[in-house]
């Protein structure tokens, strides 16, 4: 049988507020669906995430579309907004992050042989929809993180991709797998 909404036990949004987060930031690069950002919001929520970036064209809360798929991250998720992707990486450097892009690329590192280290604070970039990262924004990351993929498909949506990154992140650094 299913569990009800107060058999879940969930935080507050004030209890979440001071509860250690996973030491990881979620960068938007210029994402343009609203949905897709409301979601990350909700994803990001789910994993304890520290806090999410979001740049360029991409949508801000507070906004209707946004809280349709976030249903109310948008308020337990610190965020912050930064007009390009290239002043967040470095204001993230500044504050000790390791950027690392969400992309197919050459030299990519396979999710599954990505190796957290607990000792590092984290910094995932997500890309346009359609362009993905900017070539700009690739240039200057220490990292790329690409999951694997066996269908016709070339990628995943950006959501399904911030998922599959932040359990992984979230199982190697708090579950120790």
């Amino acid at each position: 049988m299913k569990l009800k909404l107060d058999e879940l036990n969930r935080a507050s949004v004030e209890e979440f507020k001071r509860q250690q987060k996973l030491p990881v930031v979620v960068v938007l690069d210029n994402v343009r669906s609203l949905h897709n950002v409301g979601s990350i919001f909700r994803t990001c929520d789910g994993f304890a995430v520290e806090e999410v970036i979001l740049c360029g064209i991409t949508g801000l809360p507070p906004h209707r579309e946004i809280e349709k798929t976030a249903l109310g991250a948008t308020h337990s998720i610190d965020w912050r907004y930064f007009e390009s992707t290239l002043l967040a990486i470095e204001d993230l450097r500044t504050r000790g992050y390791h950027i690392t892009a969400v992309e197919q690329a050459k030299n990519s590192i396979q999710l599954n042989d990505f190796r957290a280290l607990s000792a590092k604070k984290y910094a995932l970039i997500f890309g346009n929809e359609v362009n993905g990262v900017s070539d700009e924004v690739m240039s200057t990351v220490d990292d790329c993180i690409e999951i694997p993929q066996f269908g016709t498909k070339h990628s995943f949506n950006i959501v399904v991709s911030a998922g599959i990154v932040l359990w992984d992140l979230f199982a190697k650094l708090k579950l120790k797998y």
